[in-house]
């Protein structure tokens, strides 16, 4: 059912909120859990390189309580491979940012007939050159990535291009990161 002058469809709105309320379940769950177990790399490192996929998608995902995954990866490297490490980092992170993306996808009914010929502007400026755009900023250690996210979502962005540049990106970060660690451990003593 279409609403008079160009509103958003029910179906649309629907879907929205739908997107929202699944990201604000998954940001709330991950979040309580984390402040309940309060968990570490130490606690989680008996899972070993699957612990550290876990904690870095709890760290992307939460966003009301944040957890220390940068510090975590650094440390992680100073005993373990680093390029596992990112192996199992960047898609762990990658798959938490898309909670970012789906509180956006649910924000987009709130999009008016007058600011959509704008959203569809950016919109195609984000098809032509998004996925360039969201893999440098995905690359380097910037906590207010999630705020992409939610653009990229309430922009429609195709998730899977933004999942994957989220991947690539977080990989690469983590694969630094966890050399910063491994390099540390190098040159000022460990085992």
């Amino acid at each position: 059912m279409i609403r008079v002058g160009g509103l958003v469809s029910a179906r649309r709105l629907t879907k929205g909120r739908i997107a929202s309320a699944a990201a604000v379940l998954i940001i709330v769950a991950g979040s309580v859990w984390v402040a309940y177990t309060q968990p570490s790399f130490e606690d989680l490192a008996v899972l070993g390189y699957p612990g550290l996929f876990l904690l870095m998608f709890l760290s992307s995902a939460s966003i009301i309580l944040p957890v220390p995954g940068f510090a975590t990866v650094v440390a992680a490297g100073t005993v373990g491979n680093p390029l596992l490490i990112a192996l199992f980092a960047g898609p762990g992170s990658a798959l938490g940012e898309l909670t970012g993306y789906l509180l956006g996808y649910g924000g987009r009914s709130i999009v008016g007939e007058r600011q959509a010929g704008v959203v569809r502007r950016v919109e195609n400026w984000l098809r032509q050159y998004g996925f360039w755009a969201l893999l440098p900023l995905a690359a380097v250690p910037n906590p207010a990535f999630d705020l992409v996210g939610i653009a990229a979502g309430s922009l429609r962005y195709p998730v899977g291009k933004f999942f994957l540049a989220c991947v690539i990106g977080n990989t690469i970060k983590y694969c630094s990161l966890a050399y910063l660690g491994y390099t540390a451990t190098c040159l000022f003593g460990g085992s």
